[in-house]
Order: C-alpha cells, then sequence, then structure tokens
C-alpha cells in the first residue's frame, strides 16, 4: 500500500536546479491522490515558461518508480503559478520586466515585443507597455496604428484606461494617443506623467508578467519607471560592436545605481551575424563578436541568447506580426528561448527575495 510520506520522501530527491531545494521543500507539490496501486499529483512550477518542465516531470517519474514503486500507475500533471515580489504594489501585477539598451537601433522594442508574445505563447497572462515617448513603435509591430483605447468606470467611480488587446497580450502605448504624423515635444514633468498614467491609470487585470519597453539612453523615463514602480528586472539589449556596448554599460550601470538598484535579468545580443534564408547554417559575424557575453561576463549576469540578423525580423514587425507567431522562421525559436530564460531569472530573482 502506498503512503503520502512514502511519495513525499521520493519527492524530497528531485531538486529544482535554478532554486537549488527539493520540490517538497519548495511547496509544489499538491493534490496528491493515492487510490490502491495508482497514484497522482500537480507538480506547481513557477512559471509556464519554464524551460526544466520535461526534466522535473521525467524526474519525478524516476523518484517514484525508484523509492515507491516500479509498478505504480502514475499520473503527474504539470501546472504553474507565477512567482512575484513581495513588494509588488500594483494591484494584480506579478512582475514588471523592463527592456532597455543605452543606444537606439539596436532592435529594443523588436526583443521587447517578441518577448511579451514568447512569455504569452507559453500560457502566461502578459501586458506590453510601450512606455518610448519619443519612438512609439508597438502600434505598427502590432499592426494596431489606428486603434484608440477606450475608458471606464470601475467599481469606485474611477476612470480606466482599457488596454487594447492582440495576439493574446493587453497593449499601450503612447503612440494611441497621439497623431502619428505629428511631433510632441515632451518636456520633462509631462513626461513622467504620461508614463505614469500607462501604469496607475489602466485597468490591467491579472497580470503574470507586464513587460515595459523603454527608450534609448539613461533619462527621464527611465528614472520614474525604475523608482516609482517595484520593477522585478531589467533585460538590457545590445549588439556586438564596441559603440553599442559602451552605451550599454552605462544603461547597466544606471540600474546598478544605491538609489535605483534593479536587478539584472539578463542581457540579449541582437544582430549576432547575419544569416541568408536560403542557408540557415551559414553563420557571418560582420559586427563583430561576443561582445554580448562579455558585457553579460562584466556585471555578472545571464547572457540570454543571440539574435541573427534575417531581413524577415524587420518584415515582420512593419506588417504587423511580430516574427514569434510565424510558425516556420528560424528566428521563433531563438525568441521562444529567450522568453523561457528570461522567465526562468524571474523566478530565481522572486526566490532569492
Amino acid at each position: 500500500m502506498i503512503t503520502q510520506e512514502q511519495v513525499y520522501n521520493a519527492l524530497r530527491h528531485v531538486e529544482d536546479p535554478d532554486l537549488k531545494k527539493d520540490l517538497v521543500s519548495l511547496n509544489m507539490i499538491e493534490d496528491l491522490k493515492i487510490d490502491g496501486n495508482k497514484l497522482s499529483f500537480s507538480v506547481v512550477l513557477t512559471t509556464p515558461a519554464c524551460p526544466m518542465k520535461a526534466m522535473l516531470e521525467n524526474a519525478c517519474k524516476n523518484a517514484i518508480r525508484h523509492f515507491v514503486s516500479k509498478d505504480v500507475e502514475l499520473s503527474i500533471n504539470m501546472t504553474s503559478r507565477v512567482t512575484s515580489r513581495p513588494d509588488r504594489t500594483l494591484a494584480g501585477i506579478k512582475n514588471i520586466i523592463v527592456v532597455a539598451s543605452g543606444k537606439g537601433g539596436v532592435g529594443k522594442s523588436t526583443v521587447a515585443v517578441n518577448l511579451a508574445l514568447g512569455l504569452a505563447k507559453k500560457g502566461a497572462s502578459v501586458g506590453l507597455i510601450d512606455a518610448d515617448i519619443y519612438g512609439p513603435s508597438v502600434p505598427i509591430m502590432f499592426g494596431v496604428e489606428d486603434a484608440r483605447p477606450k475608458a471606464s468606470q470601475n467599481a469606485a467611480g474611477q476612470t480606466r484606461i482599457e488596454p487594447i488587446e492582440k495576439y493574446g497580450i493587453k497593449l499601450l502605448s503612447i503612440g494611441f494617443f497621439t497623431d502619428p504624423n505629428q511631433p510632441v515635444p515632451w518636456r520633462g514633468p509631462m513626461v513622467s506623467t504620461a508614463v505614469k498614467q500607462l501604469f496607475n491609470d489602466a485597468d490591467w487585470g491579472e497580470l503574470d508578467y507586464l513587460v515595459v519597453d523603454l527608450p534609448p539612453g539613461t533619462g527621464d523615463i527611465h528614472i520614474t519607471v525604475s523608482q516609482g514602480f517595484p520593477i522585478t528586472g531589467a533585460v538590457i539589449v545590445t549588439t556586438p560592436q564596441n559603440v553599442a556596448l559602451a552605451d550599454a554599460r552605462k544603461g547597466v550601470g544606471m540600474f546598478l545605481m544605491d538609489s535605483i538598484k534593479i536587478p539584472l535579468i539578463g542581457v540579449v545580443e541582437n544582430m549576432s551575424y547575419f544569416t541568408p534564408a536560403e542557408l540557415p547554417e551559414n553563420k557571418y559575424y560582420i559586427f563583430g563578436k561576443n561582445g554580448g557575453k562579455a558585457l553579460a561576463e562584466q556585471f555578472n549576469a545571464p547572457f540570454l541568447g543571440e539574435i541573427p540578423l534575417v531581413k524577415s525580423i524587420s518584415d515582420a514587425g512593419d506588417v504587423g506580426k511580430p516574427v514569434i507567431l510565424e510558425d516556420d522562421n528560424i528566428l521563433g525559436p531563438v525568441f521562444m528561448q529567450i522568453a523561457e530564460r528570461v522567465a526562468q531569472q524571474v523566478a530565481i530573482l522572486n526566490a532569492a527575495k
């Protein structure tokens, strides 16, 4: 006769490789049911984008068969419950991830958009804020340039902005509220107020992740967001060239300042190499090599991945359907892996707090 004690003792031999503790100590085992020789339970992961999901499931099966019985009829439900910072202040939003770069033109918005969609494709509830006040590009990349968010009132009589929904995620951009053909001369206080409204005045509902596309540089918007909201961590985007890396170091340095102190989720290197569509195995490092890896090592941060330079990535953004949504595109798996690694690092950062 199988007992609960036997099962829990067996699963204490299965360790989460990221959190460095066993599944029982982490309270990741739920819904344990024993019916004669039939055994079922749920493993509650820290994110639906967990890259270790298959490995942990196999480890649980092996532990039960080795320490309990090799003949047991076993059913394991792999599910998830996204963790959050203990000090989150925005109701319903578990994690805020900022995507930043020191320099413009490195593909930061492309990374932010495909990261948000990658997390959503894994089953997470995701929102995306385009906080690049001076050059909002999210409306174009999602094909919603003409969209205008509606306003509604909540039970307390407060007016709330309803984000635009597309491809399974919620979107807000300053581009939804301005004429795309007219320049808007933003001054410091105006910038801070506008950005805060995208966070505070929107009806985001329940989100596992809110991805924020910051503008290039280290200005008012970065300080407003970093000091005004509980940021889980920052993703830094760079290209391999020394000029981009120099600016990216300044961006990292800002997040690590004592007055800000935002953890680094990791570094993404965009335009790492050129790959012809007809020769996907060929790699030409036309802008240098391993600059992003070196930057990550310098700050003891994870290196989240390399994104090749492929024409389809810009074409996809121009037509309003980001490249991660194309099933046969070689960039899809690249962005999915980055999304998994970001979710993995978020879970590690939350566990550390």
